[in-house]
């Protein structure tokens, strides 16, 4: 969930509120209906009025959606706003919206629901002939000549601190990509277009492309870096690419497991994948180097994949087997209880109150039962 202060970096980010600015202006008519999906602290929805909109469907899942409120009726705005605190998936509204504003990305426009909801919104709630703002985003990759950003990456796992060997971690950190503020100067090729999302009509969130470079000056490659361009509006552009303004979504670094050496006349050969799993992306970037006197069998072969990032226990491992016959802990009997209750239609007092009675050594107080219980609420209750 993003705070307050997140939403207020977004805000100083004035490439970026300039360019949203002139693409709600240019597209927002007077007497439109605005969708505002994802609305957090409510900037875009106020711009939406401001340029004429007659309602605004403000959706936003975060508690922000109250500044966005209080911002509104600073404003004079609130009977033109619908405030819907919820997941856009989930909404129905009484009419199609004119334009749908978002900027559901994270530090790439792969992110979680992103595409989905968009998907969602623009098949169930956009108009016929209506506006998508941002239009497009096309993703960009190169190789990097980046030692820092490698230094930073493994560094810390490789020194035997106090006499220990710490380097379970490589093998993790390998298959791991980072946040960094990627120069021109790192970069080693030029960079090539991998993928382009036209919010207008892609149909399913996975994405994949293959690069290829040959090289013509050597020197040292530490992975790759990747970053996007957008098209808000015709004419209305930002582009993250390093050399750039530093934007808030910052560029990523998707390391390779070791330096590597390129000569001029070798050739890098890299397909990158996005697939969205669950709630999550699993990226994979696979290289190759082939030697420019043997382009059949390459001299380095790198697999990589974020689904080796992260540690897995045996015991949870166990857990998620098919055969697995699974009897519910103590947290998950409490739950249980709480659904149950709920579906009964009792009030959340009263729940905690037979917590407290029934589970005893986990609540001592009603207090305690409550805040479980609302937690509980906060997520099944409608």
């Amino acid at each position: 969930m993003y705070s307050i202060f997140d939403y207020g970096d977004m805000i100083v980010d004035r490439v970026r509120m300039e360019a949203y600015t002139q693409a709600v202006r240019q597209a927002v008519k007077p007497g439109a209906v605005v969708i505002d999906l994802g609305a957090g602290s409510g900037l875009f929805t106020l711009l939406a009025c401001k340029f004429g909109a007659a309602r605004v469907y403000a959706i936003e899942y975060n508690n922000a959606i109250q500044v966005a409120r209080e911002m509104a009726a600073a404003n004079g705005y609130t009977d033109r706003i619908t405030f819907i605190q919820g997941l856009s998936t989930r909404v129905s509204l009484p009419e199609r919206a004119d334009v749908i504003i978002s900027d559901l990305r994270g530090v790439l426009p792969l992110l979680e629901q992103h595409i989905p909801s968009l998907l969602d919104a623009r098949e169930r709630l956009l108009a016929p002939g209506g506006v998508l703002i941002p239009q497009r985003d096309t993703l960009w990759a190169a190789l990097l000549s980046a030692p820092a950003h490698y230094e930073r990456h493994f560094r810390p796992w490789q020194d035997d601190l106090f006499g220990l060997n710490t380097q379970a971690c490589s093998r993790l950190l390998a298959n791991a990509w980072r946040r960094v503020d990627i120069t021109a100067e790192e970069l080693l090729v030029e960079p090539q277009c991998w993928a382009t999302l036209d919010y207008r009509t892609v149909r399913e969130p996975n994405l994949s492309g293959e690069l290829s470079w040959k090289i013509t000056s050597p020197g040292t490659a530490h992975g790759l870096g990747l970053w996007f361009d957008a098209t808000l509006a015709d004419g209305v552009q930002f582009s993250n690419a390093p050399g750039n303004p530093k934007m808030i979504y910052g560029r990523a670094y998707f390391p390779w497991p070791q330096p590597v050496e390129l000569a001029a006349g070798d050739e890098v050969v890299v397909r990158v994948q996005a697939n969205l799993v669950d709630n999550d992306y699993i990226w994979s970037w696979n290289s190759r180097v082939f030697a420019a006197e043997n382009s059949v069998k390459p001299k380095i072969d790198f697999q990589q994949s974020t689904f080796f990032s992260a540690p897995l226990s045996p015991q949870h491992l166990r857990k998620r087997a098919d055969n697995f016959v699974p009897s519910l802990n103590d947290d998950g009997q409490i739950t249980q209880v709480v659904l149950h209750k709920m579906s009964e239609k009792q009030a959340l007092g009263d729940i905690a109150r037979d917590l407290t009675q029934q589970f005893p050594q986990h609540f001592p107080t009603w207090p305690a039962a409550l805040t479980r219980v609302g937690e509980l609420s906060l997520l099944y209750s409608e």
